[in-house]
């Protein structure tokens, strides 16, 4: 039973980190829910590292006005926002915080009203919203949530049975909405993990047992902190300061050590205080690194100690960044591509790339990870090859983000529409001209790919086992079968026409090139009136991926 009437920032934050720790609890059951029985459903995954990001940032110091704690969590989820999903999550965040914009502790409801804003910012930053996605399930919950706290304006529990039940039951005809689910048999993936961070923050709410997160542990067995110093906005508290705590004086407690944590959270933040009566692992970033000691003290013998001036490492990483810069003189154009395979990698940086950002299938880059090598390019005018479906709008808000230079989105879906987009660029053509001329390129580009089933499923008539090679094109199953070679054979059958010139293919880090090379043979003498080429790509994942132009 929920007891609490209002809000405030640090029980937003117990419940966002809750429904994230649920939420990656879970995220391979999300991943699973592709619509297609290939290996690289990312939806979970995508979902889950947005949430990391914006828990990192919401607990970068203890925020009691709850306005303040929303706003840190729209922040973080947009740096680490990876994905559609988590691009869509970031957006709910964003429209979350500026309805609640001032307001110290959250009703239940201006609670149900920020859901409703959520769900109005999601659907505006997607060019063309479909309904039996994640949007559909944040608009629906947020409108039943509105409602039933219209009735029952200061009962929380009311609200999340509201929420939950009206989730499950949204989410259950998702399945009905898109034939591609209907098809496949599931429920939409990123609606399920929006409902799991809810289900997380009624469990936080009710004061249930839910693993937060997962800690690392160094090789003596102490916890990890994860501290990224260039992560960090305006450094208000210089000095970031770790120590252990060892042989605590006998009369030491439990209270003790919570008494110890709450009196380092008054001089810094970023504090970590984790361990027992037998060994304490402190950190904080203060300006008062001795007052941190003297604390430490009051408990035991103090080992490992460490300080660091983040303020002078900060001025130094900017100087070494600007002297750098200073040698590179500014292009009219640059390039950015995502890029997954040392083949890949290779091809792109041979085309002139400026940045090659690592991602694709299974691990999309971040919009934060997209903003980075847009600035990092010294162009007037940075060409971005996103080079995967799913990332295009991670991109697109990439691009928003960049104020001191033209960025223009070529809506690459895969990495050999972004090698022709890459090829027709042309420095002497304008900005317009470069950009039309690149998407022509990328877009006569069609392209097959070949991999193998992760569960059993029936596609368009066709019986899927798990195991099963399967072959895609245009992003539907034609061709199932137990060899890789038949299965690609078979697949350009149905790509290939009479009018076609030349055919790549792209070999992945798990075929050999040896198989590569016997399976391109074959089909030079299948289509004698095409060029057919051979090129490592490295991609993990896709045995091949042939294009054809």
């Amino acid at each position: 039973m929920i007891q609490a009437k209002t809000i405030d920032g640090v029980l937003l934050r117990d419940m966002v980190v809750t429904g994230a720790a649920l939420l990656e609890k879970n995220r391979e059951a999300v991943d699973a829910l592709n619509v297609f029985p290939v290996p690289d459903g990312d939806t979970g995954t995508n979902m889950s590292l947005t949430m990391t990001s914006a828990t990192k940032e919401v607990s970068q110091k203890e925020y009691l006005n709850a306005g303040d704690a929303a706003a840190a969590l729209a922040k973080g989820a947009l740096r680490g926002a990876r994905g559609n999903s988590g691009v869509i999550t970031s957006q709910l965040y964003r429209g979350f915080s500026r309805a609640l914009e001032g307001v110290d502790r959250i009703t239940p409801m201006q609670f149900a009203q920020a859901l409703k804003r959520g769900a109005e910012t999601a659907y505006k930053a997607v060019m063309k919203p479909k309904e039996g996605t994640i949007l559909t399930v944040a608009r629906v919950i947020a409108e039943e949530a509105v409602k039933q706290a219209e009735r029952a304006p200061e009962d929380y529990e009311a609200l999340f049975r509201c929420i939950l039940s009206t989730g499950e039951t949204i989410l259950q005809k998702t399945q009905q909405m898109l034939p591609a689910l209907t098809q496949a048999g599931v429920v939409d993936a990123g609606g399920r993990g929006l409902l799991l961070i809810y289900m997380g923050y009624a469990a936080c709410l009710r004061g249930e047992e839910i693993p937060t997160e997962k800690m690392e542990f160094a090789a003596d067995g102490a916890a990890v902190f994860d501290d990224d110093h260039n992560a960090i906005g305006e450094i208000k508290f210089a000095y970031c300061t770790e120590f252990c705590v060892q042989n605590l004086y006998p009369d030491i407690l439990e209270e003790d050590i919570d008494s110890f944590r709450r009196r380092l959270n008054r001089i810094g933040d970023c504090v970590l205080v984790v361990g027992d009566l037998s060994l304490v692992k402190v950190h904080v970033h203060t300006n008062e690194p001795g007052k941190a000691l003297d604390y430490g003290l009051s408990l035991g013998e103090l080992v490992n100690l460490k300080i660091e001036n983040m303020l002078q490492q900060r001025r130094d990483n900017q100087a070494a960044a600007e002297e750098k810069a200073a040698e590179e003189p500014v292009k009219d154009y640059g390039m950015v591509a995502v890029s997954l395979g040392e083949g890949f990698n290779h091809i792109f940086a041979d085309l002139l790339v400026d940045h090659i950002v690592e991602g694709g299938q299974t691990m999309n880059p971040s919009i934060e990870d997209l903003s980075a090598a847009i600035e990092k390019t010294r162009a007037k005018t940075v060409f971005v090859l996103p080079n995967n479906g799913n990332v295009i709008l991670a991109a697109q808000q990439a691009a928003q983000l960049c104020e001191d230079k033209r960025v223009e989105v070529i809506p690459t879906k895969n990495v050999a529409m972004g090698i022709a987009a890459a090829v027709a660029f042309q420095p002497e053509q304008s900005v317009e001209e470069n950009a039309r001329h690149m998407d022509e390129a990328a877009q006569r580009v069609r392209t097959g790919t070949v991999t193998y089933a992760v569960r059993d499923s029936e596609v368009d008539q066709l019986h899927i086992k798990e195991g099963d090679i399967i072959g895609l094109y245009n992003g539907k199953i034609h061709t199932v079968g137990s060899n890789i070679h038949d299965v690609t054979r078979d697949l350009m059958r149905e790509i290939i026409t009479e009018d076609d010139e030349l055919i790549t293919v792209y070999y992945g880090k798990d075929t050999s090139p040896d198989d590569a090379r016997s399976l391109t043979e074959e089909l030079a003498d299948m289509y004698g009136d095409c060029d057919v080429e051979m090129q490592m790509g490295g991609q993990p994942l896709y045995y091949y991926l042939v294009s054809v132009e």
